[in-house]
């Protein structure tokens, strides 16, 4: 959600508070537009993040609910190498996305981050993301780190639809985070 977090996805190099370095993208030019979009479904923390060192956010579009995000208009291959790193592979082999544009969604493996989803449309345009294989029900809630928090509310606060109270309030009730980050906790990542 962040456009710094995208950056090094896009350019290379090693987000702060992540564990490791990102290769980036054969195409390094940044999205050409980045805009607010709230999705049906949950937004949900589970497993553990050797880059962050606690819990992955992940999204459930069957849950009830609504997620705030960000869609970033990237290119095809951008898309596909963005995907890559998230799942741990190589950048560089571009993807199918018939299965994901016709059904709206595709399972590349069994991992998480290996599901491609269609949420909807924008401006004509397919918003695609990809996720667990999973619904949120169906694995237990692992609590985010700091860092990794920091730059999910940063990324929120930075596309400007939602104030700081909103965005705190959001991701404090997520679950994997509801009981652990308090919305005051939230609040002091933003200013620390």
């Amino acid at each position: 959600m962040h456009l710094d977090r995208l950056a090094h996805y896009i350019e290379g190099g090693r987000p702060a508070g992540a564990a490791r370095s990102c290769p980036g993208c054969r195409d390094r030019r940044p999205p050409a537009r980045s805009v607010p979009v709230e999705l049906p479904g949950a937004l949900y923390f589970a497993t553990r993040s050797p880059v962050w060192r606690g819990g992955r956010a992940f999204y459930d579009p069957g849950a009830d609910g609504l997620v705030y995000a960000r869609a970033h208009l990237v290119t095809v291959s951008q898309f596909a190498d963005i995907a890559a790193q998230e799942m741990y592979r190589e950048p560089g082999a571009d993807l199918d996305l018939g299965e994901v544009l016709s059904t709206g969604r595709s399972a590349l493996g069994e991992g998480r981050y290996e599901t491609l989803v269609r949420t909807g449309r924008l401006d004509g345009r397919p918003v695609l993301t990809f996720t667990a294989p999973w619904r949120m029900d169906e694995v237990d809630w692992t609590a985010p780190s700091a860092a990794y928090l920091r730059h999910l509310a940063e990324g929120l606060m930075e596309a400007g639809a939602w104030d700081e109270g909103a965005v705190t309030a959001y991701l404090a009730a997520c679950p994997g985070t509801e009981g652990v980050w308090t919305e005051r906790a939230v609040a002091n990542l933003l200013t620390g």
